[in-house]
């Protein structure tokens, strides 16, 4: 029987402006972009990549209605490795084109975080968790 590993490999966002999008995660956040396609863009992070897709797409693909009502029920989260780089990502990501949703503050769990919608309402956190090694 197989199982699957242990492993996240890739993250696709359906976006409602693929050019909005991916300016907003090269130039806005600083991401380094990967080579691909004209109708998708990817993004390489430590581990698992960062993939944009127009909404209306992906939805195609996955062969599900295109409704892009409300919030999906989950958050992307970035760990940096200092209390101090928290805030100053968020109000990146904020002259970028984002949203603040929660400024940096203290956590019930002890760290540190807040929160930022990109352009096209997906939720980010921004934390520093001293629990949570980062290499």
């Amino acid at each position: 029987m197989t199982k699957m590993e242990p492993r996240l490999s890739l993250i696709t966002l359906g976006v409602a402006d693929l050019d909005r999008a991916i300016r907003f995660y090269r130039e806005g956040l600083g991401l380094p972009q990967r080579e691909s396609p004209p109708s998708i863009a990817f993004f390489e992070t430590r581990g698992t990549w960062l993939s944009l897709y127009a909404r209306k797409s992906l939805a195609e693909d996955a062969q599900l209605a295109n409704t892009g009502e409300g919030w999906g029920g989950f958050s992307i989260a970035h760990n940096v490795r200092t209390e101090e780089e928290v805030q100053p990502l968020i109000d990146r990501a904020v002259e970028s084109g984002g949203t603040l949703v929660k400024p940096a503050q203290r956590a019930d769990w002890g760290g540190w975080s807040g929160y930022f919608l990109d352009p096209d309402g997906f939720l980010w956190e921004v934390a520093h968790n001293p629990y949570f090694w980062i290499e």
